[in-house]
Formats: C-alpha cells, sequence, structure tokens
C-alpha cells in the first residue's frame, strides 16, 4: 500500500531527526568514550586514574556532558525510529521503542556513577574520613560500576537493534545490506555484553567477539543513519 502525501511527510522528518542524532551520538560517543574515557582511566591503577581525573577535571566534566547529550539523543531516536518503522509493523517497533527507552534508563544509571566520581575528585578536603587509598578505590568502584551497568544495557540495546534490524529488512525500501549489518549488529551487542556480564574474566573471549563483530557494530546503525538521513523517507514506504 503506498503511503500518503502527509504520511510521507512525518516519515522524512521522523528519518531526517534520527539520522542527525545517530551522526550526534557518534561524535559525542567517540569524545566522551574513545578520547577522554579511555585517556583518564588507566586499567589496574587507581592512583593514576584519580591523578587523572583531578589534573583534567574540565576534560572529565566534558566527558560527562558527552554521555548526557548521547542519552537525550538515544530519546530522540527511539521516538523517531517508533514514527519512520511504524507503518512497516507497527507492534515491533513499538516494542523496539520500549526497549531503547529502557536502555536509555539503565545509561542514566551508569552515568550516575561518573557523577559520583567528579564529586568526589571535587571534594577531597571534605573528605577527611577517608584515606588517599580508600578514595582511589572508591572512585575506582564507581569507574567500574558505570562500565558495568552500561554493559547490562547494551545487552537490551543489542535486542532494540535486532527489532529494528528485522523490521528493516521486512520494509522492502531500506537497503538490505543496512538491514542485514543491523542483525549482526545486534547479534554482536548481545553476545559481547552477555560474554561481559557472565564470563568478564575470559577477557580473551570478549577480545575475539569485538574484532569479529566491531566493524558491524559501528557500520550498522551508523550507516541505517547516513541512508534515514539523505534517503529515508523519500521512497515509497510499503506497510
Amino acid at each position: 500500500m503506498v503511503t500518503s502525501g502527509k504520511v510521507l511527510t512525518d516519515l522524512r522528518k521522523s528519518a531526517l531527526t534520527a539520522g542527525i542524532s545517530l551522526i550526534i551520538m557518534a561524535l559525542a560517543a567517540f569524545f566522551s568514550y574513545g578520547y577522554v574515557h579511555e585517556s583518564l582511566l588507566v586499567q589496574g591503577d587507581a592512583r593514576a586514574t584519580l591523578q587523572n581525573i583531578i589534573s583534567q577535571n574540565m576534560l572529565f566534566k566534558a566527558e560527562i556532558f558527552g554521555w548526557i547529550i548521547i542519552l537525550i539523543c538515544d530519546i530522540v531516536v527511539a521516538w523517531s525510529f517508533y514514527i519512520f518503522l511504524k507503518p512497516m509493523n507497527r507492534n515491533l517497533s513499538l516494542l523496539g521503542a520500549w526497549l531503547r527507552l529502557t536502555y536509555t534508563t539503565i545509561l542514566g544509571i551508569a552515568i550516575m556513577n561518573l557523577i559520583f566520581v567528579l564529586l568526589l575528585s571535587n571534594n577531597t578536603d571534605d573528605l577527611s574520613l577517608l584515606t588517599t587509598k580508600q578514595l582511589q578505590v572508591q572512585v575506582m568502584l564507581y569507574l567500574k560500576a558505570f562500565d558495568s551497568i552500561w554493559s547490562i544495557g547494551l545487552i537490551i540495546f543489542g535486542g532494540h537493534l535486532l527489532i529494528v534490524g528485522w523490521v528493516a529488512l521486512k520494509s522492502g525500501s531500506i537497503p538490505k545490506l543496512i538491514s542485514i549489518l543491523l542483525l549482526i549488529a545486534a547479534i554482536g551487542y548481545i553476545v559481547i555484553h552477555l560474554c561481559n556480564t557472565i564470563l568478564p574474566q575470559d577477557h580473551w573471549i570478549i577480545t575475539i567477539l569485538e574484532f569479529v563483530f566491531t566493524v558491524p557494530m559501528i557500520v550498522g546503525e551508523l550507516g541505517f543513519g547516513l541512508w534515514l538521513l539523505f534517503r529515508g523517507g523519500k521512497v515509497t514506504a510499503k506497510v
């Protein structure tokens, strides 16, 4: 069935919104996690990590701000995906939106741990009951809590991508390559972060899985975002 002009216009608006939001998220994630988080956190060295956060406090604040931008964009994308995919499969698009919102809630809880780290690093003079060693341990604990909670959320995010990829595959209007990449990315998120949660000590397994799935995980959603930005809503959708 051919969609009406008004519906097609709404699809184009939702596609543009999703595409722009996904690109903003990709840039914010590259900065907050790929650059700042990885440079400030020294694995196995609580003293160096705390020193990095204290000496580069503004950079750490910028990381938190980046995560908040990501969280807001996730909410926008959940809504935009629902509007765009609803004519293809209303029930699955709604389920996908709720899964992404659930993931966003978990991400918000994870971000709270970074805020706790910021409070600890900014108020060291007020924490007279804590020794330097205890403060370092507290900071590392909150940073690990951030990683663990976010990792659990990414399992649910994988479920969201699985639904989006399936609806896209069945749509007839979204390129098959993008749909398949989304499905592979979904499997990657689920498998990697299930292993990260259940088998955190087996780093070699996680390393292999990340090597296999990293490209589809990056290209899948980002590729869909670019397609939505330039092509989404311009083609005839089917219901």
